[in-house]
């Protein structure tokens, strides 16, 4: 069996990179990234990896760097994470200036000759980095990036960079690298086709909440838009439906579509917290309490004067939600008072999306599946 490697970075990655000069030369400017201890410890000791530092050290041994100013801080960078239980199967650092472009340094892997024999698994490695040369160097390796940065800035730079295949996430927690690497993406795609349909619907329940809907129904657009952008996660939604007839099998087939795709995502629900509940919207109040239990059911509690809301029919709402909690084989309680019709149903919608946003929050530090019967 082929070996799997992480390679990562060092400075703003394991260490705040210093702002000014970018050279940690001293142990006053020593600063560790939040909770990169708890994480590598878990990551040394759960997963099948091997850990390789990886850094550029501009001018290291020269008049702008001597090596005096260097060591001390990178022996107490060691010293401080082996007292965790975290070593490195292998440190790599180029000395090398960026102006003279040598191949040993990032991203040009000449330094990582070792790994790319043929006895790594490179597909399934990672380099972990808060740099564009970071995520240059996964693509040139063969390998995925798991970029630490803010993910709006950070997917900006990595659609500007072109290596949106390479980068395979965005964040700037090391808690969400290591759930990443021990329990996988929890994305789904559903393509649904009917002779009154044509649907596909792409879910990222660990996303940051962009959306793309496109239903034909201006209104219930908006309202899927509220699930994505309230629940975090990144919902694609496409459908073309037999509009001329009426709206009926467009907004049903886009809920069951969508309920499929959740309960995917959701996979075997080991980590999650299962249960989520309420919120305000100027004169309404709803509530929606969900569980992810298997076992679908749905309380509507809620009335509608007018007949339609935009183009979407006020009798559907109860329709998607049944629709929605049946194919993500969940049970769900919504309730809602108030007066304007409009504020009620969008105050249900993202009273979902922040229930839906507790209920999948994920702790692989507790992986346990949440269920004294053993089975969701």
């Amino acid at each position: 069996m082929k070996k799997r490697a992480l390679f990562i970075d060092r400075d703003g990655t394991l260490v705040v990179e210093p702002p000014v000069d970018y050279q940690l030369d001293s142990l006053e400017k020593l600063e560790f990234i939040p909770k990169v201890f708890r994480n590598l410890h878990f990551i040394k000791e759960k997963l099948n990896f091997e850990l390789v530092m990886v850094s550029n050290q501009d001018g290291l041994g020269t008049d702008s760097f001597p090596e005096e100013t260097f060591w001390p801080a990178h022996n107490k960078i060691l010293k401080a994470l082996a007292n965790e239980g975290i070593t490195f199967d292998d440190i790599l650092i180029d000395r090398s200036f960026p102006e003279e472009q040598l191949p040993t340094r990032k991203p040009g892997i000449a330094m990582l000759g070792k790994y790319t024999g043929g006895n790594y698994d490179l597909a399934s490695s990672f380099v972990i980095g808060d740099r564009i040369t970071d995520m240059q160097l996964a693509q040139n390796l063969g390998c995925k990036g798991i970029f630490l940065q803010d993910p709006n800035l950070g997917k900006d730079a990595i659609t500007e960079a072109g290596l949106e295949k390479s980068c395979a996430l965005i964040t700037s927690d090391w808690d969400r690298i290591t759930e990443f690497l021990f329990a996988g993406e929890r994305r789904a795609e559903i393509h649904r086709i009917t002779s009154e349909t044509d649907i596909y619907i792409s879910i990222n329940l660990d996303g940051n909440g962009n959306c793309e809907i496109d239903t034909g129904l201006g209104f219930f657009d908006h309202m899927l838009h509220q699930i994505g952008k309230h629940s975090g996660i990144d919902l694609v939604v496409k459908t073309k439906g037999d509009l001329y007839v009426d709206e009926h099998h467009t907004i049903e087939d886009t809920a069951i579509a969508l309920g499929e795709a959740v309960a995917k995502a959701l996979g075997d629900k080991r980590g999650i917290e299962r249960y989520g509940y309420c919120l305000p919207m100027d004169d309404c109040l709803c509530s929606v309490a969900l569980d992810f239990g298997g076992r679908p059911w749905l309380v509507w509690d809620a009335e509608f004067t007018r007949e339609k809301i935009g183009e979407m029919p006020t009798e559907m709402f109860l329709h998607f939600f049944k629709s929605f909690s049946d194919a993500a084989r969940m049970n769900l309680n919504i309730k809602a008072e108030g007066k304007n019709e409009h504020h009620k149903i969008e105050g249900i919608f993202k009273a979902l999306a922040r229930a839906l946003k507790m209920a999948i929050k994920r702790d692989i530090f507790h992986y346990e599946l949440p269920s004294t019967k053993g089975t969701l």
